[in-house]
């Protein structure tokens, strides 16, 4: 006789599969073990409730469907004290605009402002110079033996770019680059009690920094983001206290998604380049790919492998009934490699015209994508052009996270 799949059965199977998701080896490659999650169904059951979502077109559906809602402060609150949810840090960054549902979101977004044509030149002329000045101490460095690429370019360039940008001081950068990183456990699909408590004396730190350089810039007001947010809340919010909570929030998420997720596309990128002497060879003789090739990169492997949402409502996913409230984890790291969407969906290649969800959809869509796009593009460029081509010396190890990609290291050498 052959064997009967039950819900328990497909439940333990589930709960393998992401078990295996938290080993070193797991990390290092988890497209297999996607594919074995995604032959389970688009959508499938998630052992701690809620569901699990692994084709591309659906993922997209959810992204831009007015009913799949962010899990919000009042979202959380629903969850009990004793979840995840209820953390300090969750609660914290349940406030910044990524997390937040109309009507609030269209306000406090329209007053973040946008990346336009001007302040991208802007900030483009700034990139330009850093990625100059950090290649220079990266060839430095490879002259006398291997290098880690991540420490002294991948984690550096976006954290001088959005530092400079807000006006932060340079001395403040590690300190706030360590920060960014132990914050994100909260956000992380799931998280266990030392990481959450991680986060939240991350976010208390972030909290008093903020509040403090507000606090300056009130005082000492000039052309930079900070003062001009201070300015328009000031108008939007007649509350002074209730104004610079707002900003406070602002200038969190700004730097949050500034430095996790850029660092992690930087260092991919160039681990995808240096891995393969054929496409350094290739960019080298058609740089007009550089575009396409960071385009590739966050199809192939994007810096967010999970996006979460939630019902708003009862409703049906691929024909799986859900309830108002419950969530859809869109496993966006197995639906970039979905073969009913790509073509080959293992292979890197650089010449494919590349769609994909790393920046999310929707009215969620990343503020900052052309801010990292900038930045990508402009490294790769400018290594092509002044490096000698670069060998991997060994494989990078991942930091331990599922929703969100780090490399620890990045070892080169000249060829």
């Amino acid at each position: 006789m052959g064997s009967v799949t039950t819900p328990s059965t497909d439940r333990r199977a589930t709960i393998s599969l992401f078990s295996r998701l938290r080993t070193a080896e797991g990390q290092a490659d988890p497209f297999p073990i996607y594919a074995e999650l995604r032959a389970r169904g688009t959508v499938s059951p998630a052992p701690w409730g809620g569901h699990l979502v692994t084709g591309y077109g659906t993922c997209d559906q959810v992204l831009r469907n007015g009913v799949w809602i962010e899990p919000d402060t009042t979202w959380r609150e629903q969850q009990g004290a004793r979840t995840r949810w209820s953390a300090p840090s969750a609660r914290e960054i349940s406030r910044t605009m990524p997390a937040l549902n109309p009507p609030e979101h269209t306000r406090v977004r329209r007053s973040a402002g946008s990346f336009d044509r001007t302040t991208i030149e802007q900030i483009g002329r700034r990139v330009s110079q850093v990625v100059d000045r950090l290649l220079d101490t990266l060839h430095e460095r490879l002259h006398a033996g291997e290098a880690d690429f991540s420490a002294l370019v991948g984690e550096e360039l976006p954290v001088a770019t959005i530092g400079d940008w807000l006006g932060l001081p340079s001395a403040d950068w590690p300190r706030l680059r360590e920060l960014t990183h132990d914050q994100v456990f909260t956000q992380e699909l799931l998280p266990n009690a030392s990481q959450l408590a991680r986060s939240d004396a991350a976010m208390v730190e972030l909290r008093a920094y903020f509040l403090e350089l507000i606090r300056d810039r009130r005082e000492h007001p000039g052309d930079d983001p900070v003062s001009r947010w201070i300015r328009t809340w000031d108008e939007l919010e007649p509350d002074r206290d209730k104004a610079d909570k707002a900003v406070y929030f602002l200038a969190l998420f700004v730097l949050l998604a500034a430095l996790e997720t850029t660092s992690t596309l930087l260092s991919t990128m160039t681990l995808l380049l240096v891995e393969d002497p054929d496409r350094w060879s290739l960019l080298a003789e058609h740089p007009d790919l550089v575009p396409a090739f960071v385009e590739e990169t966050l199809r192939y492997d994007p810096p967010t492998h999970v996006i979460s949402r939630v019902a708003s409502e009862d409703c049906l996913l691929e024909g799986t009934e859900v309830k108002a409230g419950e969530m859809a984890h869109l496993m966006v790291g197995a639906a970039q490699r979905d073969p009913a969407r790509f073509t080959d969906p293992g292979s890197f290649a650089p010449r494919r015209k590349a769609t994909h969800l790393a920046f999310s959809g929707g009215i969620h869509y990343c503020l900052g994508a052309p801010l990292a796009r900038l930045e990508a593009q402009t490294l790769l460029s400018r290594m092509i052009a002044r490096l000698p081509r670069l060998t991997l010396v060994r494989r990078p190890v991942q930091a331990p996270r599922v929703a969100f990609r780090r490399l620890l290291n990045l070892d080169v050498s000249l060829t």
